[in-house]
């Protein structure tokens, strides 16, 4: 059983873009986030004695093509940017796909990218590909959450929380606190937050509710999502009562809320793709899946730092150099 590290790369790095003082210069917020993306991966391939990363990047998504609204609002936001929104933007990207051309030549670390598939598509396939191994997710996304079981664990590098099968944990290993009740965060119900969400949608990613308006639990006369959730195995009345509802939209079209919901599980659920969908992803993986051996990764690597200013991580560039040059395992099971 090996350890592997999977890291949503464009969430790790452009949510620590957020993280820091809005005010800073920018040079300043570049580096931090090179630094955020880079010190989580150390820190958890310290603690956890991990054998190997691999870095997901984004490609345009097939979800755009079955579904058109799919993150239109996020082109919508980036359109109403200012000119220096906008230039700050277009820097931030060219520092992002320079960290990501340095990973693909200099280091020996897997990547994996694919012009209509998302990171979330690897996430999800590299984990059902490698059932018998440890897999952490290295994302802020709580979409994840999904995926979550006996070998397949979540870092929060921002929060610097482990979010696993038992609990939620700090990085010292202590269970984290709800700060009303002051008792330990459960840890996730995998299922019941992947119906949840297929039902009342993502207003992140412009998926809309199957639902609108349907209560988490259900009165006398109307039943609700825990009712109907419930019910999910034996597909009885609660189950049907619910499924089989209609509702109509803004726009005078009606709906039936089956139909909607299992729109939402092929765009939200990481084991639901098409089939054409995840024989590419099982294709790219499996063709990434192989030992290499770059030469001269540490040197490459502290030739990056000094473009980028990255001085502390230079100072204990060891800590990083570990995980570069950690080629994927010979011999292990691959997809």
């Amino acid at each position: 059983m090996k350890t592997f590290l999977i890291i949503d790369a464009a969430n790790l790095f452009f949510r620590a873009r957020h993280a820091i003082n809005p005010k800073a210069d920018l040079w300043d917020k570049l580096g931090f986030a090179m630094h955020v993306t880079l010190n989580s991966v150390a820190s958890c391939w310290r603690d956890h004695r991990a054998d190997h990363v691999i870095f997901c990047f984004e490609g345009r998504s097939w979800r755009k093509d079955f579904y058109p609204p799919y993150k239109r609002n996020r082109a919508e936001a980036r359109a109403a940017m200012s000119e220096q929104e906008q230039e700050e933007d277009r820097l931030f990207f060219a520092a992002f796909d320079d960290l990501k051309k340095f990973l693909i030549e200099r280091s020996n670390c897997t990547v994996l990218q694919h012009e209509r598939l998302e990171a979330d598509d690897f996430i999800g396939g590299w984990c059902q590909n490698h059932p018998d191994d440890t897999n952490i997710i290295i994302s802020t996304d709580t979409d994840f959450y999904q995926l979550i079981s006996k070998n397949v664990k979540q870092y929060n590098g921002i929060e610097e929380r482990l979010i696993t099968h038992e609990g939620i944990f700090d990085k010292k290993g202590n269970p984290v606190l709800d700060k009303k009740t002051k008792e330990p965060l459960p840890a996730p119900d995998p299922e019941w937050l992947l119906f949840e969400k297929c039902m009342r949608g993502d207003k992140t990613d412009n998926i809309f509710s199957a639902y609108p308006g349907v209560r988490e639990k259900g009165s006398k006369n109307k039943v609700g999502l825990r009712e109907a959730f419930e019910d999910r195995n034996k597909r009885g009345f609660a189950w049907n009562n619910l499924m089989l509802q209609k509702w109509t939209d803004h726009n005078d079209e009606e709906h039936r809320v089956l139909t909607d919901y299992n729109r939402n599980r092929t765009l939200i659920d990481l084991q639901a793709q098409p089939d054409d969908i995840k024989r590419i992803i099982n294709e790219v993986i499996q063709n990434q899946c192989v030992p290499q051996n770059k030469p001269m990764v540490g040197a490459y690597f502290l030739k990056f730092c000094a473009k980028y200013e990255l001085k502390k991580i230079s100072e204990f560039s060891d800590r990083y150099i570990d995980f570069l040059t950690a080629s994927y395992p010979r011999g292990n099971n691959e997809t």
